[in-house]
């Protein structure tokens, strides 16, 4: 549950928000996932607990192999959960209800099987179509080495061997999280028109905003040096000045609709200060507040994590976004229910201390 602290005014203040994991939500038509006739079938259960919008995990057409975040066609719906008609059809009754409609978009990466990379696959060496990702020759002897040492996220290089090999030397395509997202080249204007191109088409069709996934990636450090010449922080594949342009370009077509649309991101830095640089008047409206995931039990934390918070959105002129839980992370229930080592509190315990927290939240501003 994430908790932004909507008013009469259809502003984001005090709005709770629920997120709906796909597969996990409710099947409509038997085939053992959620999907969008499930969803449509409790708009008004959810309208009944006092939602005041929606968060939907990626719903574009993907081959699942990072549970929708590797996409391969950012404008329409994956069959699996429905039809694009059942979409905008999903979204007026959630609007019928008074509830905001967020999709996930996800511009760090696409799929390996998206019409670009298998364009790339195709073309010529250096050509357009390669320019669209970051594709470097390897190191080492017929550049049998990746590029650098830059490490996935889900572990080992964040390199793989580029399908596509020249008559010397083997090349290689970067993919900060699985080998199947190759990471855009966003120095490419193509990318960039394509994602503000993106927007139009959901703001059009009736979405109320984005939550933006990996929001602090996209772009990289020039040159792409190794990690070590960054004394072993993330700085070189992450945070970079460039990507804050982004958001103003996003923020400016989001501001063109009545009314005007929500930005939020999933946003990983190395400080706070960094933080306030992408949420503001003129880029985010927002970032999740990530504190309570890792906080243990405790009185004393809670407090200097909710301090901490409610000084930041006072800095930067945002609303505080309260999360306990998310699809990376374990549920609250579950991470509540140890005393820190380990060890069972006990289920009674574990409804004391959910419910308590709930109760926290909704009292929060």
């Amino acid at each position: 549950m994430v908790l932004i602290t909507m008013d009469s005014e259809a502003t984001w203040e005090s709005a709770v928000v629920y997120q709906v994991y796909w597969r996990s939500f409710l099947d409509g038509n038997g085939d053992g996932v959620g999907d969008l006739k499930g969803l449509r079938s409790k708009v008004a259960y959810l309208s009944s607990l006092g939602v005041d919008a929606i968060w939907l995990n990626p719903t574009y057409p993907s081959p699942q192999g990072d549970h929708g975040y590797d996409v391969s066609d950012y404008f329409d719906v994956d069959p699996i959960f429905g039809t694009l008609d059942e979409l905008r059809a999903t979204i007026h009754d959630f609007h019928e209800e008074g509830i905001r409609v967020l999709l996930d978009i996800v511009p760090n990466h696409v799929s390996s099987q998206h019409p670009w990379f298998k364009a790339a696959i195709e073309g010529d060496e250096d050509g357009p179509e390669e320019s669209r990702f970051i594709i470097r020759s390897g190191s080492g002897p017929e550049g049998a080495n990746p590029p650098n040492d830059w490490k996935s996220i889900f572990g080992g290089p964040a390199w793989s061997r580029f399908p596509k090999k020249t008559a010397d030397t083997q090349r290689w395509y970067l993919h900060m999280f699985d080998e199947c997202q190759p990471d855009l080249n966003w120095e490419n204007q193509e990318v960039h028109e394509r994602f503000e191109r993106i927007l139009e088409h959901w703001y059009e069709i009736g979405v109320d905003g984005f939550r933006i996934d990996v929001a602090h990636g996209l772009y990289k450090a020039p040159g792409l040096p190794n990690m070590e010449t960054f004394d072993g922080n993330w700085s070189a594949c992450w945070d970079q000045p460039k990507v804050h342009d982004v958001y103003r370009r996003w923020r400016r077509i989001s501001d063109r609709y009545e009314p005007r649309r929500f930005l939020i991101g999933e946003i990983h830095t190395s400080s706070r200060d960094r933080l306030l640089e992408y949420i503001g008047k003129d880029q985010l409206d927002a970032a999740f507040d990530f504190s309570f995931l890792h906080q243990s039990w405790s009185a004393e934390g809670f407090m200097e994590r909710i301090a901490e918070n409610l000084q930041l959105a006072e800095m930067s002129g945002s609303t505080p976004v309260w999360t306990l839980s998310n699809h990376d992370e374990t549920r609250h229930w579950t991470r509540y229910c140890t005393n820190g080592d380990g060890e069972p509190t006990g289920e009674l315990d574990c409804g004391t201390r959910y419910r308590s927290l709930i109760s926290l939240m909704a009292s929060l501003p």
